[in-house]
């Protein structure tokens, strides 16, 4: 992807984090972002609101954004072509340029509630000047706690979002508590992303890097209905692989499934890179740079990576990584 904007060329000295926020038609994204831009040291935020339709209104709801808000033309990114989505990236990070301001601390994204939040990722890995000026901090899913568990089984989009976040936000709690049925069927669907209740959490702490506390959750179940053939796989390496043998079974399973790939993350020895871990992480046709650490997070050291995939049988997965290397099916409860 070329830049759409000329006369941009200057990088932030740092990334600057980026949070989507998805969730399905009136589960309360709007009101989560409302109470997040509240928040006095979240001020220096830029907010892009992205609505299925001509008509934008969501952005009258918001407090204190009138300066910052970037509405996408025609509709939301799951169908409107990827360039206008980098073009309002790209205006927003040109309109502080311009005025000789420093840059945002931190972008927020609101995608239309019957959006599928991998066009966006896909945006930013896309292009070059895009990947260097952000960092994508994490995918929040919003979940009404009223009618979540009949619209996860009855929307295909729903279930999607909920597969790819990484912190998911129950809503409508003071209407009534979330259901068992509700929080199983979200444990089994998308076993990395911590479940918070959204009354209980600080606000900032859910959208931006915090880490609130999250509700109990039950083990994943392997007789648990997962809507529209979307489960969780958990593949464990029994020993390292090189990065080229990885980058290729990883990048071979992308390019066939990547429909069907909805969300990848793991921790990974390499055996040409033993200084420490990689985490690991990909959203459909999208593999993003691994992020080194220094040392494993826990006591377990296998390399170990959750799939959360669409209509896609194990061994579509498992036959690529066996390839030469030893590996062997886990329940995917646990994983972080």
């Amino acid at each position: 992807m070329t830049p759409p904007l000329a006369g941009l060329t200057e990088v932030p000295a740092e990334p600057i984090p980026l949070s989507v926020l998805t969730g399905f038609l009136g589960s309360g994204k709007t009101t989560l972002l409302s109470r997040v831009l509240a928040v006095p040291d979240l001020r220096d935020t830029a907010v892009l609101i992205s609505e299925f339709g001509a008509v934008a209104l969501d952005h009258l709801l918001l407090e204190g954004t009138t300066d910052d808000v970037v509405e996408l033309p025609n509709g939301c990114t799951c169908c409107a072509v990827r360039q206008g989505l980098a073009d309002s990236f790209y205006r927003l990070l040109r309109s502080r340029q311009a005025a000789g301001r420093p840059a945002f601390r931190r972008i927020a994204l609101e995608t239309s509630g019957l959006a599928d939040p991998a066009p966006t990722l896909y945006t930013l890995s896309a292009d070059s000047f895009l990947e260097a000026s952000l960092r994508l901090d994490r995918v929040v899913t919003t979940i009404d706690a009223v009618l979540g568990d009949a619209t996860l089984a009855r929307y295909p989009e729903a279930t999607a979002q909920a597969a790819v976040a990484d912190l998911l936000v129950l809503t409508k709690t003071d209407i009534a508590p979330a259901p068992d049925p509700l929080v199983q069927r979200l444990a089994s669907l998308n076993p990395l992303a911590p479940i918070v209740d959204a009354g209980d959490a600080e606000a900032s702490a859910m959208l931006f890097g915090g880490s609130p506390k999250a509700l109990p959750r039950p083990r994943p179940s392997a007789s648990a209905v997962h809507a529209h053939g979307i489960h969780a796989l958990s593949v464990r390496l029994q020993r390292p692989m090189s990065r080229l043998g990885f980058a290729m079974a990883l990048g071979r399973l992308a390019n066939d499934y990547g429909e069907k790939l909805l969300r990848v993350k793991g921790l990974v020895e390499f055996s040409d890179r033993p200084e420490g871990p990689a985490a690991i992480h990909a959203v459909q046709h999208t593999l993003y740079p691994p992020r080194w650490l220094e040392r494993w997070p826990d006591a377990d050291h296998t390399s170990r990576l959750v799939f959360i995939v669409r209509d896609l049988q194990p061994e579509e997965i498992l036959h690529r990584f066996a390839d030469g290397e030893p590996v062997c099916v886990a329940p995917p409860a646990g994983v972080t």
